[in-house]
Order: structure tokens, then sequence, then C-alpha cells
């Protein structure tokens, strides 16, 4: 089957799983559906709380995976002192953003767990980079770090206040960021810095610049530095134009304690690639090591409008006179140059084609 006739997600989805086996990386397959337990216990960690349950046929409570991350560190055991690297592209069930109803997604990604080191995440992070360029050359990806915003909310005890500061700095919400230190008693220098990193945003030798005048924390200081080896292995490989430092992409630090990151595309909303490092999802899961990986959601590629899609190569258009046999053998002849072509006798309203191809008695053919 050539590629022209499968969808934009399954062709963007053949092409990132090629890329990902180049670099090593195993192909992963997991089962429809798992025991509803895996999920229930970390459903902060999924896209979407909604889960889609049923029971089997043997009494247990089982659920359509709305998440592929889980099934592998489930079943992830990598030799000591080495990696497991694995990518996949499966379809997970979940609800929309608008929670109307449940949607079934082609998601497609990779997972490196074990003995991490800085090429293992430059790796991935380079691989989420030449992802988002398979998709589109005018993307972008965010870049913040997880240990960095911890180390500054390190000294605010209260749970509920850390959580409602993380959301108002994922929010890049100033006024209320120092609202809720005015009212948590938080230090006006403290409130202050969280207020600049909230507002902190673009290429990364501007953002590093400001970031080593603003963290004073050692733990906050070895994130920066992270920051600054990964930012090196990206521009090594030419690939820092599209990079940009963002802190309001931080998220729950019960799972994640690293670089966090996203990506983005021309045209849509929100984002088509997320991704981070989950140590601590690893732990909550009674598992050693580490571990870093991202996703591709490929059904936002529906959304794009892209120019260069064709529903076929060639559109063939033949007369009721013209000979069966002949017309069928000159579509056929095309073809055999890797080109899709679909054959008519007229030209139908709204069929998106590269070229325009009239069949004549000779069978020769005249194009347009």
């Amino acid at each position: 089957m050539s590629q022209t006739s499968l969808r934009p997600d399954e062709r963007a989805g053949l092409r990132l799983r090629e890329l990902y086996q180049q670099y090593g990386y195993l192909p992963y397959r997991m089962s429809k559906f798992e025991p509803y337990d895996l999920y229930v216990g970390n459903k902060s960690f999924l896209v979407s709380e909604n889960i889609l349950t049923f029971t089997d046929t043997d009494g247990r409570l089982m659920a359509l995976k709305p998440d592929v991350t889980l099934s592998i560190v489930k079943n992830a055991h990598p030799p000591a002192g080495a990696l497991e690297k694995v990518c996949y592209s499966e379809n997970v069930y979940r609800t929309t953003a608008a929670g109307l109803g449940f949607r079934e997604i082609m998601q497609t990604g990779l997972e490196c767990i074990g003995s991490l080191d800085m090429a293992a995440m430059g790796e991935v992070l380079a691989l989420a980079a030449e992802s988002l360029s398979l998709l589109g050359r005018d993307y972008l990806l965010d870049l913040g770090h997880m240990g960095l915003v911890s180390a500054l909310l390190e000294t605010v005890s209260d749970e509920m206040l850390r959580k409602s500061l993380l959301a108002e700095l994922g929010r890049k919400n100033q006024p209320a960021i120092n609202q809720l230190c005015a009212q948590g008693g938080i230090g006006q220098e403290l409130a202050v810095r969280l207020g600049r990193l909230a507002g902190l945003y673009g290429p990364a030798p501007e953002v590093l610049l400001e970031l080593d005048d603003l963290v004073q924390e050692s733990k906050a200081r070895t994130a920066l530095e992270e920051l600054k080896a990964l930012c090196g292995i990206l521009k090594h490989l030419d690939l820092l134009n599209h990079l940009r430092l963002d802190f309001s992409i931080a998220n729950d630090m019960r799972y994640y304690n690293g670089v966090i990151f996203r990506g983005y595309l021309p045209g849509l909303a929100s984002g088509v690639l997320a991704g981070g490092r989950y140590d601590n999802l690893l732990r909550r899961m009674g598992k050693a090591g580490s571990a870093i990986g991202f996703a591709v959601y490929l059904d936002q590629l529906d959304r794009l409008e892209d120019s260069n899609e064709y529903d076929t190569d060639i559109l063939l258009l033949y007369k009721a006179e013209d000979a069966p046999a002949d017309v069928v053998a000159y579509a056929e002849k095309l073809r055999q140059s890797g080109r899709s072509v679909r054959m008519e006798r007229s030209e139908p309203m709204g069929l998106r084609y590269r070229e325009l191809v009239y069949f004549d008695e000779g069978g020769a053919a005249q194009w347009k």
C-alpha cells in the first residue's frame, strides 16, 4: 500500500516509527485494554481522568487504554546500568479537551528507561525536535525543567498553595502569583522570583542568561546546569533555532522531576507533542532507575489545512467510448511509477489531485 492512500495521521505515524527505529528504539506492542487498577491509581498522570471500563468474563474490571506510558513502565525491566528503549504507535481512548465524548486517538512516541545520562536525554530531545520537523518546518519545541520550579517552591510547605502557584505559573499569571504569595505569607523576594520565572519565554541563550541571575538554590542551579548542557547538545545538532525555554509548561511534581517539553505546529492551538522526565512515576510503580519519553498526538493533524495534501496524485479522465481494457491498463502503467491514480469519466467535485490526465483512443495521454 502506498503512503498516498493513508490518512495524514497514518502517514505521520509510519514516518515517526521509522525515525525512532533508526535510533535503535524497539517496537512495543500492547493490548487494547489493561486492568483498571493500573490507571485508577495514576489518574493525575493521564491527559484525561475519564476512563472507559468494562467487566471481563472473569469478573475483573478492565479499561480501554487511555495511555501507553503506564503500560510500558509496568512491564519495563532494563538491565542494570543500561537502557530499555522502546517506541510505539497505538490507539488510546480518552475524552476530548471539552469533555464531549470519548475518541479513539492514534498516539506515537518513545520511552527511554533505565540508567539515564546526559547523552540519552539529549538524544530524546533531539528526536522530539526531529519528530516535529517531520510534521512541519515551522515547529517550536518549548523546554522547561521541573527541578528548577520545584526548587523554588521547596520552601512552600502548604501543598495546596504549591499546587495553586504551579497552576498560575502555567497561566503566566504574575498578579495571581503575587496575591497567592501574600495570602500564604511567602516573602516578597520569592514572590518576585516566581513572577519573573512565569514571564520568562524565548530563545535559549537569552533566557539562560536571565536564569543565571534568577536562581540561587543549589538544586535550582543543578537543574540550570542540566538545561545548559541539553541546550548545548541541541545547538551542536543545529536544532536550537526552533527551541524556546518556557517554565509555564510545568506539570504535576508528583511524577515529573526533570526536563519537560511541549511541541507546537503552526495552525494548531494546542501542543501536538508532550514529554518529560518522570523518575517519580517509576518510584510510584516500584521501579528503579530513571525515565524520559514523549508522545505525538496524531489526531491533531486532522485540523491542519495542508495545501500539499491530495486525495490522489493523478486524476485520469476517459470517455464512455474508450476501450475499458486500455483505460485500466494505462492507469496501471501510471501506478507503476509509485503514484496513485483515480479513473473517472468526469471530474468529481472537491477532489484534490496533483495532475490531470486525459486518456485518448490511441492509448496515449494528454497531460494538463
